[in-house]
């Protein structure tokens, strides 16, 4: 369908008729991302709030389409690539964002970090550079006084607030501290995201964990299983070692529908909840 044709499908969105107007709506998504500027042309050009409406609807339901797509080729082909999946996640709020300024960000993090970094450095030492990078220097810190808040889950809101949640504040961390090749990976750990530090010997040993939401605090596997002995569960490997970097998307999204829920946004919440069960059916 050329320019000239999809103006004039646009100029009709504003027919009172239900039925056309749904065989519109149906047509303009099938066209995907690139009728977007059009329909945004004439979303600036027209004074009718229907239109206006419509436009709106029809935009972010192309775009939702694309969030899906993205999500489902990510678990297929791109898993390990965990910054793309929590970028994926961010378009579903900020399908318009400039992704460059996370990777600059999170570059100029890493950066700061690797002047002081010697390779010598212990594990402990390591990690205490981290801290003073990512906590004192940087000021990233966890929301305690918004936790539920949906901004706390998309890594855009997280870098420029320097505020987020358990997981959002551990992808940042070990997205860092992997680009320095420091083996510091997520942990599943329920009602509490950690980081576990592993052994560059032993690529299946724990040397020590990570509470990044307390400022980078040094846990061992006596506090991880106390922690779990209060929730009455066993210390099983989903709960103590590294999980994959599906799973952290997944409890991303978990994280999304709990806070939509937590304001009552139904429709939010039913779109998240439909990207979770696109990677994880069951």
């Amino acid at each position: 369908m050329n320019e000239q044709e999809l103006k004039a499908l646009i100029s009709l969105l504003d027919d009172p008729d239900a039925e056309i107007y749904q065989v519109l709506e149906d047509k303009l998504i099938t066209c995907g991302p690139e009728v977007i500027p059009l329909l945004e042309e004439s979303w600036e050009q027209s004074f009718d709030v229907l239109l206006q409406e419509r436009v709106e609807q029809i935009i972010h339901k192309i775009q939702f389409n694309q969030v899906k797509n993205d999500l489902q080729l990510w678990k297929l082909s791109n898993q390990e690539d965990l910054l793309e999946g929590l970028l994926i996640v961010n378009r579903y709020q900020y399908p318009n964002l400039g992704e460059e300024e996370v990777y600059e960000k999170l570059a100029e993090l890493r950066r700061n970090a690797w002047y002081h970094l010697m390779y010598d450095m212990s594990p402990i030492e390591k990690v205490k550079l981290l801290n003073n990078i990512l906590f004192r220097e940087f000021g990233l810190s966890g929301n305690t006084s918004d936790f539920h808040a949906s901004q706390n889950s998309f890594i855009n809101k997280v870098l420029e607030s320097k505020k987020g949640n358990p997981i959002s504040l551990a992808c940042i961390y070990s997205i860092v501290a992997q680009r320095l090749d420091i083996p510091i990976y997520g942990v599943n750990l329920p009602k509490h995201f950690v980081l576990a530090y592993m052994n560059e010997e032993k690529p299946d040993e724990v040397l020590f964990y990570i509470n990044v939401f307390n400022r980078g605090q040094i846990m061992r596997e006596v506090d991880i299983t106390a922690f779990l002995q209060q929730l009455n569960l066993p210390p099983i490997d989903d709960y103590i070692k590294p999980c994959s970097n599906l799973e952290i998307i997944k409890r991303v999204l978990r994280n999304l529908i709990a806070a939509y829920e937590h304001v009552d946004n139904l429709e939010k919440r039913e779109e998240v909840q439909l990207l979770l069960t696109l990677i994880d059916p069951a």
